[in-house]
């Protein structure tokens, strides 16, 4: 079978709630994909994850206190 037809399938078998934390991972790694460091310089990769990692954690509570 198909990794579509699979995952397909296997979406069909989640709730409402877990498809919603789904389509918020999945938009987080096509927005991922789109801030990856240009450079292959340590210290900017390291920059890069110090900041991707900021963005999720504000990410993170501004969907709290949406969710408030």
């Amino acid at each position: 079978m198909p990794i579509r037809a699979k995952l397909l399938q296997a979406l069909d078998q989640l709730s409402e709630s877990e498809l919603v934390k789904t389509l918020e991972f999945v938009s987080s790694l096509k927005s991922d994909s789109c801030r990856q460091p240009k450079s292959s310089d340590p210290e900017q990769s390291n920059f890069w994850q110090a900041y991707l990692a900021s963005v999720e954690e504000r990410e993170e509570v501004y969907r709290r206190l949406a969710n408030s």
